[in-house]
């Protein structure tokens, strides 16, 4: 039960296991036409790009390293690591152009297939928007910044500017209001529908306690106790307090719907005053998408809140040298031995110099790598980001711009520091210092690759923290329910991973190709458990729209111009004067298609054009769907939904009886307010008016309902 929930379904594979384990090794060589998540796209394209790299490199490059200087060479497993990098040709070695030609065909290879998947993606992002017809945010603008008027409310300030200055194309506005009491009335509610819903309904109310396993304590258990006055669970609260009509609950932000998919991209885009910072407009994002808090935000505070959390992220940045450095100490056995004299004796001792230079540095990366995404993503919580997808976007840029600085740059100076005592005499020694740097941690992050990569691919089969949750859930609280939380794929977490893995495939590429392997390893495992993990385990909320591979495509241009420039410091260290000059030239021409690129493709995933807008609209007035679009505009925005929507997620509860209005709570008599009571639990209704029988709260209690909770309902 515990497996199958996280997604491992096995059913599958007990009939005729062979056929099944050949489908599996086929999923590979599957056209990208035929996936529809973008997710596995990256994968794809790095296993066809690191593909190429891996033949040319391990069938040219490789040998040229391993017999580059005039020795014995003793058996293969008892080589040290040095014999398969650049650092074991000669200076002014002949050989070198291979590493110049290896060199242009990786890069001829990832930018062409770069291309081609910028321009297949961006034919998929026009589908995105042309295939959903029906997205209430193509009609909805969201306005922040309104200003203060002490003779009018925001709303009605709101409606005359719009009814003034877009009288033919406005329809209606929906206002962003604090966060009050309401919103944390209606998720204790929706907690405790969820807690309800698998409990026996054949269970007595009387409480009773048992006996904890370990502390011997009592512990709650399936039975719940009814309060016997209604004022013990509303102390002293009016309805007065609770409503959300009043002017005083506005803030200066509110959802603005239009006629027409064009009217909303045009005011989306116009300057609406001369004064920039009011009456802001941008496109809304989908209803399950906004993020409510940050609407609350006065737009003024924006800037600041950006500028201090990009202090906060360089400050931390600069606080993780410290364990980053102590890391790269742990590898450096012999300053490390000149330094504490006193450890030479157990430093010398080749299983503890092995633990030491080998896992115990990338282990402790890792460990302290736990804290940078929960905390990436607290800043670009208060960035104020306006919906949930745009805040993990921003933490994504965050988590992989910290994740190549430590991880590849930081380890790199750090090392340079303990062996040289300096970094940089002058611009022109960056190249040479890179070049130096690099090979000398090719140990380092082979290791890495296997426990940060090969490792999470373990945990994400496994997922061991959803695992001991559930274990915990049921063993220790007692708790019997079935259904599971519902998880959201880390984008946050996995795209830097890939991104730098593939910047460590790259830059180690013609310098110590020993990794390549390893790494291709990765990418093919890592295809076939993450579309396992995407179609059977997580739950997608909202649409990315093909938003993160702008992400991928110019942290891949960043990875070749990175190892130009690395090999480019190498051929000036052996002396090659010829290969240096052809490689400058790769420089520019990959600056070039990068440029090209960002002209060709990435406007398309930064607006929506207009051109395909115009020609919804008018598909929609000649079918006759224009009406019944707008007539959902105005309800799918609300701050407080009255009733939940049904979705995938199986721990979700719908709220029942939307479509009849409740009864007065003065005239309801309490067996009348029983029989209302059992209604409202025991039947749900559908939007077509269908009823069906209640299955997502099948046991929670129709006795008691307060009537104060009914007048709320109907007033909202």
């Amino acid at each position: 039960m515990l497996w199958s929930s996280l997604g491992w379904s096995f059913s599958g594979y007990r009939k005729n296991s062979p056929k099944c384990f050949l489908f599996v090794l086929l999923l590979v060589f599957i056209t990208p036409s035929q996936l529809v998540l973008l997710w596995i796209f990256f994968f794809f394209c790095s296993i066809r790009i690191f593909f190429i790299v891996a033949v040319i490199c391990i069938a040219f490059v490789l040998p040229v390293n391993y017999y580059g200087q005039p020795m014995v060479h003793k058996e293969i497993h008892l080589e040290s690591s040095e014999v398969f990098t650049i650092e074991n040709l000669k200076e002014g070695s002949k050989w070198l152009w291979v590493h110049c030609l290896a060199l242009y065909i990786i890069t001829s290879a990832a930018c062409l297939l770069l291309y081609f998947e910028y321009r297949t993606i961006a034919k998929m992002r026009l589908g995105h928007i042309t295939g959903c017809a029906s997205k209430p945010s193509q009609f909805t603008v969201l306005i922040r910044a309104i200003p203060w008027s002490p003779e009018q409310s925001y709303s009605d300030t709101l409606s005359k500017f719009f009814t003034n200055y877009y009288s033919s194309s406005y329809v209606s506005h929906q206002m962003v209001y604090h966060n009050g009491i309401i919103q944390r009335l209606l998720r204790e509610a929706e907690r405790m529908c969820q807690t309800l819903k698998h409990v026996s309904p054949e269970i007595n109310c009387k409480p009773s306690l048992k006996p904890c396993i370990f502390c011997g304590g009592p512990t709650a258990t399936n039975s719940f106790h009814i309060l016997s006055n209604e004022a013990d669970s509303v102390k002293g609260m009016e309805l007065g307090e609770l409503t959300m009509t009043t002017t005083e609950q506005e803030r200066p932000a509110a959802f603005v719907f239009f006629k027409t998919r064009y009217d909303a991209l045009v005011v989306s885009e116009v300057l609406q005053s001369s004064n920039p910072m009011l009456w802001v407009t941008d496109l809304a994002p989908e209803p399950h998408d906004v993020y409510w808090k940050n609407l609350n935000i006065p737009y003024r505070q924006l800037w600041i809140r950006k500028i201090a959390t990009l202090v906060g992220a360089v400050a931390f940045m600069f606080v993780f040298l410290i364990p980053v450095t102590f890391i790269q100490g742990l590898t450096q056995l012999e300053q490390l031995s000149h330094a504490f004299p006193f450890l030479r004796g157990i430093l010398r001792k080749q299983f503890i110099s092995q633990v030491i230079t080998g896992y115990l540095p990338s282990v402790i990366l890792i460990l302290f790598f736990y804290a940078v995404p929960p905390l990436m993503m607290y800043f670009s919580a208060l960035e104020g980001c306006i919906s949930r997808s745009i805040r993990k976007k921003s933490a994504c840029i965050k988590v992989l711009y910290f994740t190549i600085w430590n991880v590849f740059f930081v380890n790199i100076l750090s090392g340079s520091v303990i062996r040289q005592l300096n970094v940089f005499s002058s611009v022109r020694d960056i190249p040479a210092q890179l070049a130096r740097s690099v090979p000398t941690q090719a140990g380092f992050f082979m290791t890495y690759c296997f426990t940060s990569g090969w490792a999470s691919l373990a945990c994400e089969i496994m997922q061991p923290m959803a695992l001991i949750w559930n274990l915990v859930a049921k063993v220790v609280t007692k708790n019997e329910d079935e259904s599971y939380e519902t998880l959201r794929f880390p984008y946050h977490t996995e795209i830097p991973r890939l991104l730098l893995f593939g910047l460590l495939g790259f830059t180690n590429s013609v310098i110590a190709p020993l990794i390549l392997p390893f790494l291709l390893i990765y990418f093919f495992l890592a295809y076939l458990i993450y579309k396992n993990q995407i179609l059977n385990v997580y739950i997608t909320k909202y649409e990315s729209g093909g938003q993160y591979w702008p992400i991928f495509h110019n942290t891949t241009i960043f990875s070749l111009i990175l190892t130009q420039i690395i090999a480019l410091g190498f051929f000036g260290l052996k002396l090659s004067t010829v290969a240096s000059g052809f490689t400058i030239p790769l420089i520019l021409l990959t600056l070039l298609f990068s440029e090209y690129c960002r002209q060709r493709f990435a406007p398309i995933f930064n607006k929506n054009p207009a051109q395909v807008l115009i020609d919804m609209d008018r598909a929609d007035e000649i079918s006759g769907k224009m009406e019944e679009l707008h007539k959902k505009l105005h309800n799918v925005y609300s701050q407080i939904p009255l009733h939940s929507e049904k979705s995938s997620s199986k721990a979700e509860c719908s709220n029942p009886f939307k479509n009849q209005e409740l009864p007065d709570p003065e005239k309801l008599k309490p067996e009348e307010g029983d029989a209302i009571a059992k209604e409202l639990w025991g039947y749900q209704g559908n939007e077509s008016g269908q009823e069906y029988d209640a299955k997502s709260c099948p046991s929670a209690s129709p006795e008691h309902l307060s009537p104060k909770l009914i007048e709320l309902h109907k007033r909202n």
